[in-house]
């Protein structure tokens, strides 16, 4: 490739992550106003809206922990990434719908009635997939777009500039989505505020692609995963798995297989009750 060409894949590819980033915060933000929703269009009572809403959030926290460790270490970020936000955008398409159609949802509440229509097991079934994708392509997103634009940088000090801008522009997206879409779902309709989200959503599905043949995209490393699965193997089972320091120092990928390590490549006795653990059997 020519210098032009790589000068601008270089900032092309930055500056659409960038834009990704800030579209996701804008849709994830925009759906805050979550519980709000439940109780005004689907009758639910607000603790068990709360609950819904902790659920949903707890879901898309464990999401990142759960699916890094299996496809970091088999597909590598990119095809998270792009998973995870072709199925946000399901997610967000499928919430506007049921703001939008009245069959989705129960009939409104009169004001001042004791005695509200509780949605039946069909509403309940799509709202609640709707929110279950929508912690499975929040969670798959959000932090694996970190990862993927920290590959794109080889020195450390470029990464951490990334790091920032990344917070920047996670925080300047969700600027909007708290404030004009919350509002706009208030005051105006929930269809339309949803129909923002999904419209953000339909930004983060296609900004990565766009730049899809310029990433640079490392192949996974079984390694990390391996070595996860090795620290928590003795406290879960009878046995656990011996492993030597030199093993130990090969698998974190610090020297090259093959290669002897040298005294710097070998674990300080900093960690060593988290070495113990990982080579004590029983």
């Amino acid at each position: 490739l020519s210098l032009s060409v790589c000068v601008y894949a270089f900032f092309l590819t930055r500056a659409i992550l960038a834009v990704s980033v800030a579209a996701v915060s804008l849709a994830v933000s925009g759906v805050s106003n979550i519980i709000v929703y439940l109780i005004k269009e689907y009758n639910v009572k607000s603790i068990d809206s709360a609950q819904i809403y902790n659920i949903v959030n707890g879901c898309t926290s464990v999401v990142p922990v759960a699916g890094a460790i299996i496809f970091d270490a088999y597909v590598g970020s990119f095809p998270i990434v792009a998973f995870s936000t072709i199925t946000a955008l399901r997610s967000l398409i499928l919430l506007t719908l049921t703001a939008a159609l009245q069959t989705l949802r129960p009939s409104p509440c009169p004001v001042g009635s004791s005695h509200c229509e509780t949605p039946s097991a069909g509403q309940f079934a799509t709202l609640y997939i709707s929110l279950g994708l929508l912690a499975v392509g929040t969670g798959g997103t959000r932090f694996n777009t970190m990862t993927m634009g920290a590959d794109q940088f080889e020195k450390p000090r470029d990464q951490d500039t990334f790091f920032n801008w990344y917070f920047v522009a996670l925080y300047a997206g969700a600027i909007p989505g708290f404030t004009a879409t919350v509002y706009v779902q208030g005051r105006v309709s929930w269809a339309l505020g949803f129909g923002l989200c999904a419209a953000a959503g339909a930004i983060v599905v296609a900004a990565p692609l766009l730049g899809a043949r310029f990433y640079h995209k490392p192949q996974p490393k079984r390694a990390r995963s391996q070595t996860l699965l090795v620290l928590w193997s003795p406290p879960l089972g009878k046995g656990g798995l011996q492993c030597h320091p030199t093993t130990w120092v090969t698998a974190m990928g610090l020297v090259r297989r093959g290669k002897p390590p040298s005294s710097a490549d070998v674990p300080s006795q900093s960690f060593r009750h988290v070495l113990k653990q990982i080579m004590s059997t029983e």
